[in-house]
C-alpha cells in the first residue's frame, strides 16, 4: 500500500467538521444530490442529512464520485426527524434555511464559525413551511440579474464555501474532531477496500493499522479471512 494514500486520508479526516452540516429536504434529482454531497465533502463536513423516501436508493459511487463513502449520511423519513437528529447531535446548532422572506439576511452576514446546519429545499417548491419552523434564520443569496434563484446545488456550494472561508480564518480546521473509533474504519476501508469487504462478509473486526497504513494482524486473522 502506498504511504501517500494513508497520509491523504489522515490529513482529510483530521480536518473534518462535525459541527457543520447540510440538510437536503426532498432534493430528488440525482445530479443535485451528487453535487451537494461532493461539495459537503470538499469543505470538510462529516455529517449530511437528507429527507429521503425509504424505498428509493441513495447515491451510488457512480453518481457521487465516491464522496458519500467519506461522509456520515443520515436519511430521515421527514423533516421533523431530520431536525431532531441535528439538534440531538449539537443542541447549540444554528439552523439556517435558504428562503426569501422579510427577515432573511445575506448569507455572508452569518457567523459560520458557530455550529451550523444549512437546510436546502426541493428543486421546484423550495423549503417546506414545516422546515421553516425549525430555522433560526432565513438566508438569501443576493441576485443582480433577472433570475430570482439559483440551482439548489449551486446555492449550497456558495454557502458552504463561505462557511469554509470563515472557518479557515478562525483556525477551526485544526481541531481534529473525529475520534479514533470513527476514523479507523474509514482508514481501513479507504486503504484496504478488498480486505474490508472480506471482513464484512465474514463478520470480522478490522485489525489495527500501523503509522504507514499497513495491516497489523496475527496469523489467526489471516486464516479466518481465508476460511470459506
Amino acid at each position: 500500500m502506498q504511504k501517500t494514500r494513508y497520509q491523504r486520508i489522515e490529513s482529510v479526516l483530521s480536518r473534518r467538521q462535525t459541527d457543520l452540516t447540510v440538510c437536503l429536504e426532498d432534493v430528488h434529482k440525482h445530479h443535485n444530490l451528487s453535487a451537494i454531497v461532493r461539495t459537503a465533502d470538499a469543505v470538510g463536513c462529516h455529517h449530511v442529512h437528507a429527507v429521503w423516501p425509504e424505498k428509493q436508493k441513495w447515491l451510488t459511487n457512480n453518481t457521487s464520485g465516491g464522496s458519500k463513502n467519506w461522509l456520515d449520511t443520515h436519511l430521515h423519513k421527514n423533516i421533523d426527524d431530520a431536525a431532531a437528529s441535528i439538534r440531538a447531535h449539537n443542541p447549540d446548532v444554528q439552523i439556517l434555511a435558504t428562503h426569501l422572506s422579510e427577515d432573511a439576511v445575506d448569507f455572508r452576514e452569518i457567523d459560520y464559525t458557530k455550529p451550523t446546519a444549512i437546510i436546502v429545499g426541493q428543486e421546484k417548491t423550495g423549503i417546506s413551511e414545516k422546515a421553516l419552523e425549525y430555522a433560526d434564520q432565513n438566508i438569501i443569496i443576493p441576485m443582480q440579474g433577472m433570475v430570482q434563484s439559483l440551482n439548489v446545488s449551486v446555492a449550497a456550494a456558495l454557502i458552504l464555501f463561505e462557511a469554509q472561508r470563515q472557518r479557515e480564518l478562525a483556525g477551526l480546521y485544526n481541531r481534529n474532531m473525529l475520534s479514533e473509533q470513527i476514523k479507523h474504519p474509514m482508514y481501513f476501508e479507504g486503504c484496504h477496500p478488498i480486505i474490508a469487504r472480506q471482513c464484512k462478509q465474514k463478520n470480522l473486526p478490522y485489525p489495527a493499522l500501523n503509522e504507514h497504513g499497513e495491516i497489523v494482524a496475527d496469523e489467526q486473522f489471516w486464516q479466518a479471512l481465508k476460511h470459506t
